[in-house]
């Protein structure tokens, strides 16, 4: 690649012309800005002490030493302290050549003997069924593993069910006072909808209660934990945690139907696990570790019986690892977990997606485990995200305020059907094909309005705005890669176009190289956006692709084109393109059409 070939160049010209040594990977080469002329800047500044001469000295050197080496180079030209290059057409054409019958260009493959990145995501609570918060943590996270595979990492991706807790205890408890025995299959609902019904039903009366008991003259804070049925859901923990079997058997019943709410839900936006765990069977791991650590004497018990680390001489306060009463929190089973997965893929990496709110639990966790003694403390990180928002505010699951997974996809594949048919884009499918298409777009639409967005800013999501076929849309990108399907079909069946051979020299117009250096940047955006883990670097590439694309696109008649030599060019370039859309929306979790 060209810019691999620029670093080395100037790295030996910096050498030979100054003495100065510079490894060729920490030359930073820019993309020259589109008012400039070239097509790779580097800033000659950080050389000019050293060199001992003017930045324009420097860079008039620089650039006649590499021009001389690099025969791809055909001129440079320089702004003060920036030297810009400008590369051959003939090295554009071959590059393009090289990529034209590459259907995986732009990602690597994954090394499966090495040691795995283990990321966890979803992390759902069987109280509930997924909402729009969960869908950006899905989404996210599944574009995140998908991304580090493409750019060579073995990816281990995995769940962590939170089953059991007084959240879960809450909606057993309000079934048993107010379900009158009813199932998914009495009411109708998926059982993770039915579920959440009755978590919201336990809020309801949850709050009259409290209401009561402040209107007798106790304080807010004290009725809150003295209400009927927050001590009964709290007793019921304890139940469950001693092993009742009556407990058990509702737990297990209700689970069971969240699970197959959940399952639908996850096909229906395309994710998957290779592990699931479950916080039931690791919270017990978890107190081992709380009990090592008091053996250790890096946690203490408090007088109540309750089990904390101190925390102040890390700069935060003292965090509970166990209740009075011996009930484990959010952070027992996180210990076990991580000590679990840990045991059982060797880990080189151990990610979390989860929501920015958790940043201080996970900073606590490395902590622990770092004074339990694990040395692979370290390699937990957190992949914390902004919150999903919708115009009318935060949504809150006890109140029923969410937007749910289910009803937004389906939301979104009416909204798509609407639009295919006012814009006549589904005449020539079947009914079947008309609904995986209204389908298809409706995810693109969804996954690209959530993933576009830098992860770590909390963000505003509007449905209207996010099917749109125009604009920064994956409706738009879907599109674009339909349309340059048919351009291709349509020059090999009507116009006998041959895509084997690698074309001769051909005249490259501005846009069409435009087109050429965004696809060379293919695979140097890969590897940035895995470094970020940042899915949104690889949506606005896809963008910009796609735009540069139609811009291309809308001023070359290309199968009107005269010259054999440059339709078949032209179209192997086009075919180029669709690869690579369809490879960096795959990244994303987004199917592209063939026919739209």
């Amino acid at each position: 690649m060209i810019d691999s070939i620029l670093q080395t160049a100037v790295a030996n010209a910096l050498k030979k012309l100054y003495g100065i040594d510079a490894v060729s990977e920490s030359i930073v080469l820019q993309k020259t800005k589109k008012e400039f002329v070239g097509d790779f800047t580097i800033v000659v500044y950080p050389f000019v002490k050293q060199a001992r001469k003017s930045p324009e000295a420097v860079a008039n050197e620089l650039g006649a030493a590499v021009k001389e080496a690099v025969p791809q180079i055909v001129d440079f030209n320089v702004i003060k302290g920036f030297l810009n290059f400008s590369v051959s057409d003939s090295y554009w054409l071959d590059f393009a050549n090289q990529v034209a019958d590459d259907d995986r260009y732009g990602i690597k493959t994954a090394k499966d003997d090495e040691a795995p990145v283990v990321i966890e995501f979803s992390s759902p609570n069987t109280n509930k069924p997924l909402h729009l918060g969960h869908i950006r943590n899905n989404l996210l996270g599944w574009s995140v593993s998908q991304l580090l595979a493409a750019n060579g990492r073995n990816v281990k991706k995995v769940n962590l069910v939170n089953d059991r807790g007084i959240h879960i205890c809450k909606s057993m408890l309000a079934w048993m006072r107010y379900g009158n025995g009813e199932t998914p299959e009495t009411s109708g609902m998926k059982g993770d909808h039915l579920v959440g019904k009755y978590y919201v039903e336990f809020d309801k009366h949850y709050k009259e209660e409290v209401k009561g008991l402040m209107s007798k003259g106790i304080e807010e804070e004290q009725a809150k934990r003295e209400a009927p049925l927050m001590v009964e859901a709290q007793q019921m923990l304890k139940r469950w945690e001693d092993g009742d079997k009556e407990v058990r058997d509702l737990w297990e019943k209700m689970n069971s139907w969240v699970y197959a709410g959940f399952d639908e839900t996850y096909r229906k936006m395309g994710v998957s696990f290779d592990k699931i765990y479950y916080e039931s069977n690791t919270y017990l791991l978890g107190k081992e570790l709380v009990q090592k650590g008091l053996d250790m004497g890096v946690l203490f018990r408090k007088e109540d019986g309750s089990v904390w680390c101190d925390l102040t001489d890390a700069g935060l306060d003292q965090k509970l690892l166990l209740r009075k009463d011996g009930t484990s929190v959010y952070m027992t089973q996180d210990l076990g977990t991580a000590l679990l997965r840990q045991k059982e893929f060797g880990a080189d990496q151990l990610i979390y997606v989860v929501g920015n709110e958790q940043d201080y639990h996970f900073q606590v966790l490395k902590i622990v485990l770092g004074r339990l003694g694990f040395d692979w403390a370290d390699k937990v990180y957190h992949l914390s995200y902004g919150m999903v928002e919708l115009p009318n505010g935060k949504m809150k699951s006890r109140e029923g305020t969410v937007v749910d997974a289910d009803d937004l996809i389906a939301e979104m594949e009416a909204t798509a059907e609407e639009m295919c048919r006012d814009r006549g884009k589904n005449d020539e499918l079947s009914a079947e094909e008309q609904k995986e298409l209204y389908h298809t777009l409706a995810l693109g639409a969804l996954k690209y309005f959530i993933l576009k967005v830098d992860p770590t800013k909390t963000m505003l999501f509007n449905p209207a705005e996010s099917i749109d076929f125009n604009g920064n849309t994956g409706p738009f990108i879907q599109y674009t890669h339909a349309r340059i399907r048919s351009i291709v079909r349509k020059a090999i069946g009507e116009k006998g176009i041959e895509l084997a051979q690698p074309c001769k020299a051909v005249t490259v117009n501005d846009k069409e190289r435009e087109v050429i250096k965004l696809l060379h940047d293919m695979p140097s955006t890969v590897e940035q956006a895995a470094a970020a883990y940042s899915p949104a670097m690889i949506a606005n590439y896809s963008y910009e692709l796609a735009k540069a694309f139609n811009s291309f696109y809308q001023d070359t008649p290309i199968l009107r084109e005269s010259d054999p030599e440059r339709m078949r060019f032209l179209v192997r370039l086009c075919n180029s393109v669709a690869f690579g859309l369809k490879n960096m929306m795959s990244i994303l979790g987004i199917e592209v059409p063939e026919r739209m």
